[in-house]
């Protein structure tokens, strides 16, 4: 019996689920094939901070779709509550940077001014101010960007209430299962071929993280850059907001935990974690807040980011191979994008227009683009 979906989707992590959910909901049929479990790479291993403004100093496509993507969260949180039963953790408590000495100051007085020009709230505050909000702040420090509109969930819950809600609306999943190669006829995809059977649909979706480069033309190879995280356990809760330097964050949890993370090694792809990684991270976190010195070591893990050249994501169809859609290398903001890439993907496989600027600028070819209009200008 012939196995026929309207798309199949090669990749269970959260970018995956997410696109899946947002095609059931428009009443196609789905297939996700994970090679291992849902969630198991990046998606599980990410911190869950919802940060869409710290990172950036001036506009761009990028920074439009992680503000349009952060802005989905609040009602997503009720939705997927609803449609899977699942808390996604969804805390809107802000994010703080911290500067220790002039340097870092003036870098959060170039990010503020862009923030403040975008028309998000960003507020520079001296260290005694900051340390009325939160109280464990050290002393040491020069100043802090109060960042009030970003947050934070739980990666692994968000990614499950995805997987979960689109299996409720009929979705159908299989793991332990890899895809081997892809089926093609006329210059077209036609289905899958796993290492349990053969699926046929018109359009293949690779959503593979890290991982899973051979299933699409070399353009769109992703760089592996490995990162270690700890996890923290207090008397009591310390601080509410997620503190962030150069270096390090912390992401308070529910159950007085905090998530501290995290290293940052290109080209790896191991999932040992290294003691000198947890000397360092133990040092910058102390050095945010020097009572987590008391706290208790509960875990530590690695997990592999997807990372590409110019830190964007590949989001479009394939040119060349009809049918054939690319959904990877967000790198660090996989979480933060799985809302907007859902139905950026779902509004491209069903022919919607969508913004030329995001069509133009997270296709593969975006890097000869830029190459010609440089030279274009020369």
């Amino acid at each position: 019996m012939r196995k026929q979906f309207d798309q199949i989707i090669v990749g269970g992590g959260v970018i995956g689920c997410s696109i899946a959910y947002q095609l059931v909901k428009r009443g196609y049929r789905v297939l996700i094939i994970e090679r291992n479990q849902v969630g198991c790479e990046a998606s599980s291993a990410a911190a869950g901070m919802l940060g869409a403004q710290g990172e950036f100093t001036e506009n761009s496509p990028l920074f439009q779709f992680a503000q349009e993507s952060r802005a989905l969260f609040s009602d997503l949180s009720a939705e997927l509550q609803e449609e899977a039963g699942i808390d996604i953790q969804y805390r809107h408590k802000g994010i703080m940077k911290l500067a220790f000495h002039q340097q870092q100051y003036n870098k959060l007085q170039t990010i503020a001014a862009f923030q403040r020009k975008a028309e998000n709230a960003a507020y520079l505050l001296s260290a005694e101010e900051a340390r009325k909000m939160e109280p464990s702040l050290t002393e040491s420090l020069r100043a802090v960007l109060y960042l009030p509109g970003d947050g934070q969930v739980s990666a692994g819950q968000l990614t499950r209430a995805f997987c979960l809600a689109a299996c409720h609306h009929g979705a159908v999943l299989h793991e332990q299962e890899k895809v081997n190669e892809l089926l093609m006829e006329a210059g077209k995809v036609c289905g899958v071929r796993t290492t349990e059977a053969v699926y046929h649909a018109e359009q293949i979706i690779v959503a593979t993280g890290a991982f899973g480069d051979e299933l699409l033309p070399e353009d769109y190879g992703t760089i592996p850059v490995k990162g270690e995280c700890l996890l923290l356990e207090l008397e009591q809760q310390l601080f509410q907001s997620t503190l962030w330097m150069d270096g390090c964050y912390l992401v308070p949890k529910q159950g007085k935990k905090v998530i501290v993370g995290a290293s940052s090694m290109p080209g790896k792809t191991d999932k040992h974690v290294h003691a000198a990684s947890v000397q360092k991270l133990l040092s910058h976190a102390q050095k945010m807040v020097p009572e987590l010195a008391e706290a208790r070591v509960r875990k530590h893990w690695a997990g592999v980011r997807p990372g590409t050249a110019d830190e964007w994501p590949y989001l479009g169809e394939v040119p060349g191979i009809a049918g054939l859609y690319a959904a990877k290398g967000h790198y660090r903001n996989g979480i933060l994008l799985s809302p907007m890439t859902g139905i950026y993907m779902a509004d491209l496989i069903e022919n919607k227009p969508v913004s030329p600027l995001y069509d133009d600028c997270f296709r593969a070819s975006r890097q000869v683009n830029k190459l010609e209009k440089a030279g274009e200008s020369t």
